[in-house]
């Protein structure tokens, strides 16, 4: 693994923004599409930058992630718009349709077989097509359960078919 991050530290040291960019395409490059304590160590380290503000660009940032993910992510809008025509039903019925149950101050919920991580942000921007969810980073507008659930079938018969 520290040939990988040797080799993105040396495309970006030195130049403005080389942490973020660093964090990112280590980030990308890594299974589960995540960044652990040891490769944040190691970049702190080889960046000679503190750790401490590794984690303060890491936490600041919340496309990065400190857990691994799923295979697909599905993040639910819990912005004012999306919220008052639907957005927190549309929530719990993924978390059902997927058996993930919340708790503790987790802000997004990887089911056990890695398939899929449910997370929520504040706001995609989209209020007037509330409400939105992103499934892989696809926006998807005017959202029911009847259309989630189809977009959860989908997604599991790739798997099943491959």
């Amino acid at each position: 693994m520290h040939d990988l991050y040797d080799s993105v530290i040396a495309t970006y040291k030195g130049k403005p923004g080389a942490l973020l960019s660093v964090l990112e395409e280590v980030q990308r490059k890594t299974d589960h599409t995540y960044l652990n304590e040891q490769a944040l160590l190691y970049i702190a380290q080889q960046m000679e930058v503190p750790l401490s503000q590794v984690y303060s660009v890491v936490s600041f940032f919340s496309f990065f992630n400190l857990k691994p993910q799923g295979e697909h992510t599905i993040t639910v809008c819990r912005g004012t718009a999306c919220h008052t025509r639907g957005s927190k039903p549309l929530l719990d019925d993924v978390m059902a349709m997927l058996d993930l149950h919340e708790g503790g101050e987790e802000s997004y919920f990887t089911t056990s077989d890695m398939r899929f991580t449910v997370r929520t942000v504040a706001c995609f921007g989209q209020c007037a097509l509330a409400p939105v969810i992103a499934v892989d980073e696809v926006i998807y507008s005017r959202m029911t359960s009847d259309k989630l659930a189809s977009l959860l079938k989908q997604l599991m018969a790739k798997r099943e078919k491959a």
